[in-house]
């Protein structure tokens, strides 16, 4: 069954997205060679951030005049730049290909486990005072005012960090692929889902739009 999904109007979003389905479980498929290279700062990507993306990406983020993407709220892709030169790990097939794809496009991408969200899906921006569980320690990142993916149960998933109710697991097989571009960067998001597509086509996933 195909996934709808709205989007909220906003002047500065340039969004692309689309559904994954893997040919096994996560837990018993695992990322080739090729897709893992891409997870080193110096892999000859097709995409290479810089300072105006960033900055471009962090005025997208502010632009509900209350979320501040600095600090630990800054965009998920700056934080890969970080992990990449510390030597980031493989995680699963489904989060190393988002992890390649955002880390030298420098555009954040939000995936999430398609089985465990429901319908109706909307991007828009969080409520105000909107805060979820990020990871499995149980520590919240508040939200609100921040662009993001919500659900039937609210707010799950967005640029600087996805919920804990909605990530991948060893026995996800569908996912749902939100890259977070903006208008200030004409192309960039297009260009972006497409090599990150060719990325999980190594997996042997199959890609459909939504």
């Amino acid at each position: 069954m195909m996934t709808m999904l709205t989007v909220a109007p906003h002047p500065l979003l340039d969004l692309a997205a689309f559904v994954t389905s893997f040919p096994r479980p996560l837990g018993e498929c695992a990322s080739p060679p090729e897709l893992l290279a891409g997870l080193r700062l110096d892999h000859p990507a097709p995409l290479r951030s810089d300072d105006h993306v960033r900055a471009a990406i962090r005025d997208l983020l502010r632009h509900g005049g209350v979320f501040k993407p600095t600090g630990r709220s800054k965009p998920a892709s700056e934080y890969l730049i970080k992990a990449a030169s510390d030597g980031m790990e493989t995680i699963n097939a489904a989060v190393d290909a988002c992890n390649v794809a955002s880390l030298h496009s420098g555009l954040p991408i939000s995936v999430v486990d398609l089985d465990l969200v429901t319908p109706p899906l909307r991007v828009e921006l969080a409520p105000a005072g909107y805060s979820y569980v990020f990871n499995r320690s149980g520590q919240e990142i508040a939200v609100g005012g921040l662009l993001s993916l919500g659900d039937a149960a609210g707010p799950c998933a967005g640029p600087v960090k996805d919920s804990q109710r909605s990530k991948t697991h060893a026995g996800t097989v569908r996912t749902l692929s939100i890259v977070w571009g903006s208008v200030a960067l004409p192309g960039r998001a297009a260009a972006t889902a497409a090599w990150y597509r060719d990325l999980l086509r190594m997996t042997g996933a199959a890609i459909a739009d939504l």
